[in-house]
């Protein structure tokens, strides 16, 4: 499946340190020169807005989603492509998750990692074949990925499936790897139960 779009889970927030904002903005430059379409959360503000503000400065195609009860909170961007309004989260995600051929995972808190995680889990289900990576700036996912590390170990999660996204600190570098197709690799049997064959 060729990539053409990728939606960016990210926060609504700036963060604590410039290099999230700086990050988002490479990563909006880089998806705008590469020609494919930023879908995302359809914020003017914190990282959110970072990267949608660099993707439609470099010339580039951005189309948000954004639910109704979330405008006072987020404030819609007003210079998208498309701007989507929804009137749910559930609604968000899914129109997010079906104008997208990949993922990635910004630094953010408890809804970016909501997002990533129903992807993810639907990548285990068979429900897509899509790539999901993270742009691990200073590196902000590390833990994550040595939880996801951790669920394996422990038998929570196939071991050939414990990180299931590409991980890099490079926009253009993770780019390159979601280009190159799924980062989930397939098992016989996700899940297993004693005496089940």
């Amino acid at each position: 499946m060729e990539v053409r779009s990728v939606c960016v889970f990210c926060g609504s927030r700036p963060g604590n340190r410039p290099e999230y904002l700086e990050s988002a903005t490479r990563l909006g430059t880089e998806l705008a020169r590469r020609g494919l379409t930023l879908v995302y959360g359809g914020a003017s503000v914190g990282v959110m807005g970072a990267v949608a503000d660099a993707a439609l400065a470099a010339g580039g195609r951005v189309v948000g989603v954004l639910p109704d009860f979330m405008r006072p909170r987020e404030i819609a961007h007003k210079g998208l492509t498309e701007l989507h309004s929804v009137g749910s989260m559930h609604e968000r995600k899914a129109l997010m998750a079906e104008r997208a051929d990949a993922f990635v995972a910004l630094p953010g808190g408890f809804g970016t990692l909501d997002e990533l995680f129903e992807i993810v889990t639907w990548a285990q289900l068979g429900l897509h074949r899509k790539p999901m990576g993270l742009l691990d700036t200073r590196g902000f996912f590390q833990p994550l990925v040595a939880l996801a590390r951790h669920m394996a170990a422990e038998g929570f999660v196939p071991e050939a499936q414990a990180v299931p996204f590409a991980v890099s600190d490079s926009p253009a570098e993770l780019v390159d790897r979601l280009m190159a197709g799924p980062t989930l690799p397939l098992v016989e049997k996700w899940l297993r139960r004693t005496g089940q064959t």
